[in-house]
């Protein structure tokens, strides 16, 4: 696997850019009831098509995005983590965001996968704050983002559904 590919690796996962291979996994991923229950619902495989296609664009741009969550042990798709280009209010925001498959649940992943991207934000990106989009029923997905450091900045509707929104801003370093 190309260096240039990897964004980011963790004790269990490989965080790299997605390519067409992965459109399988991908399908099946965004096709799972529970993966997107706190979504817009399941994906049709043309609608993971036409998602994982923005992906690659975005990084053939060099833009940030979403990036294949790669299992370690097995090297199989597990999900993904990244970044969703989002607006608060009038500002825009870098999103942390993440899926993962059931089988990987409640088991650290999705905040080892989250602090790997909020450190590549942070770190490579220089970026100076990153927010994640919780629904309020969503208690899995707050712990990740308050167990990587985030905390509730404010609570707006987004795509019709009450969400809450978590921040984080980067910590400068300054000299005396």
């Amino acid at each position: 696997m190309s260096a240039m590919m990897i964004i980011a690796e963790t004790l269990r996962l490989i965080l790299r850019r997605f390519d067409a291979t992965d459109l399988d996994g991908f399908a099946a991923l965004m096709a799972n009831p529970d993966v997107m229950r706190f979504s817009l619902g399941a994906y049709s495989r043309e609608q993971s098509l036409s998602l994982l296609e923005r992906l690659i664009a975005d990084n053939d741009a060099n833009r940030p995005t979403l990036y294949a969550a790669m299992h370690r042990a097995d090297g199989k798709l597990i999900g993904y983590c990244g970044f969703l280009r989002q607006k608060v209010g009038s500002k825009d925001e870098l999103e942390i965001g993440y899926r993962f498959h059931p089988d990987y649940w409640n088991q650290g992943i999705a905040t080892e996968a989250a602090m790997a991207v909020r450190d590549y934000a942070f770190d490579r990106l220089g970026l100076d704050h990153l927010v994640s989009f919780i629904h309020p029923n969503n208690h899995a997905s707050r712990r990740v983002t308050e167990k990587i450091g985030m905390r509730l900045e404010t609570e707006i509707t987004f795509r019709g559904f009450p969400t809450q929104v978590f921040g984080i801003s980067r910590v400068v370093q300054t000299r005396n």
